[in-house]
């Protein structure tokens, strides 16, 4: 989610030059191995493996120097300079903690970075010219747990000073998240410049941006500092109708792109749905209505007191949706918005396996100069795939980090806007791709 974190509203930067010349595009790496699963891009972009023998590498992001910072979830986090060829010539770990496993985020002057466990969220002094962090803090703390582990850490480059967490659900089906206070998949709002000297209470404090986002991990701003999220859905789903259950799970309910405004001026509502209200991808496997389409919300029990119509007007639909199980991990907008690039994970419940993907999304401005995609709302096609596992359906995949493909995570463009940084947090080899449309 990564370009705009670390360069958008450049103006904005303190002290610090922004290093926006980005080197050539490199053919090959010497010393990289060659890419560990078989892939395809899309014709009008190359590709180039410049990292392999990574721990599971997350997330992506570029100081103000072009160095590029990575969270390797597990372990800590990296940074990397490059060299005239275009490939890395450096590597320096910056931060050792086994607890942190996804969440990383830069300041636009490239002076604060902020990084995530499952419970806590830390903020450290960076000096990008000397590649090196102090003066930790913990700045949110008490994040509840659950079965998804992963805190989405996000600076607005709009007002630097709000910082988004995002927490999921704990479980498939976590009821008691349908009530904001409980602190679960939501996504927060906090105002570092307030911080509490031992840090925010996650359940208590700030604002809430969203709740109701089963796991919105992948968090990415527009040029205005509007954010979205691109949202991790159900699994295993089955439609109950006067007692007779249809199973519908292989192509329902649908990953979600959800479109969250202003981090200082919340949608309202703000709730998005989970754990009641859910989007179709295939209507054809709804047997007792004729009445859902692409985009629609449903609910799995419908009944007399709260029936598919009743989530309208109530739950904040998705502005887009995505087939389903394919798991959205990270998302980042282009220099000028006019695409929003989605790293899909893949499917572990699904087979034929779906997923395993980057998205390229259409946006355009509107005559009231908000960012919005191209397609509409109830549309299949409002995405390209610029870059997917070769055969995907085959892809196996018993665990998060285990696959018999590549499991695409961190995503996230250079200064220059001009070279797009792709990862895969497989564990049997962390890796990092180059793009660059030709």
């Amino acid at each position: 989610m990564r370009w705009l974190l670390s360069t958008a509203l450049g103006a904005a930067l303190t002290g610090t030059a922004l290093s926006q010349t980005a080197p050539p595009f490199p053919s090959s790496c010497a010393g990289v191995a060659a890419a560990k699963y078989p892939y395809t891009a899309d014709s009008a972009w190359q590709i180039t493996k410049i990292a392999s023998g990574l721990r599971q590498p997350r997330t992506i992001i570029f100081d103000p120097l072009g160095n590029m910072l990575v969270l390797q979830a597990t372990s800590g986090v990296s940074v990397h300079t490059f060299g005239a060829d275009g490939c890395l010539n450096s590597t320096k770990i910056i931060i050792q903690n086994s607890g942190l496993n996804h969440g990383l985020s830069l300041t636009p002057d490239g002076k604060t970075l902020y990084t995530s466990s499952a419970t806590q969220v830390w903020s450290w002094s960076y000096d990008a010219a000397t590649r090196a962090v102090s003066n930790q803090k913990t700045v949110v703390t008490g994040i509840s747990q659950g079965i998804h582990s992963t805190r989405t850490v996000a600076v607005s480059p709009k007002n630097p000073n709000i910082l988004l967490v995002s927490t999921g659900s704990n479980g498939n089906w976590d009821y008691a998240a349908g009530n904001a206070a409980t602190g679960r998949a939501c996504v927060k709002a906090f105002d570092m410049s307030k911080a509490p000297a031992s840090g925010y209470s996650y359940n208590t404090a700030g604002t809430m941006l969203a709740y109701g986002v089963r796991n919105e991990v992948a968090l990415a701003f527009d040029p205005n500092g509007h954010a979205w999220g691109v949202e991790n859905s159900g699994d295993d789903f089955r439609r109950t109708v006067n007692g007779q259950a249809v199973d519908v799970h292989i192509d329902n309910p649908a990953e979600e792109l959800n479109y969250f405004g202003d981090p200082e001026s919340p949608r309202s509502p703000n709730w998005f749905g989970y754990p009641t209200c859910f989007t179709v991808w295939e209507p054809s496997l709804f047997k007792d209505t004729t009445a859902l389409k692409v985009g629609s919300q449903f609910v799995v029990t419908p009944n007399t007191t709260f029936n598919d119509a009743s989530c309208n007007g109530v739950s904040n639909a998705p502005r887009l949706s995505f087939p389903a199980h394919t798991a959205p991990i990270g998302s980042v907008f282009d220099k000028t918005a006019a695409n929003l690039y989605i790293t899909f994970h893949g499917s572990w419940d699904r087979q034929p396996a779906a997923g395993y993907y980057v998205a390229e999304v259409p946006f355009t401005k509107t005559a009231d100069g908000i960012y919005d995609p191209v397609a509409a709302a109830d549309s299949k096609t409002g995405y390209k795939t610029i870059l997917t596992a070769r055969d995907p359906a085959s892809c196996v995949s018993p665990s998060l980090t285990q696959s018999t493909c590549w499991r695409l995570a961190g995503v996230s463009w250079d200064n220059s806007g001009s070279r797009l940084f792709v990862s895969s947090d497989n564990q049997a080899d962390g890796e990092i791709f180059v793009m660059k449309k030709k």
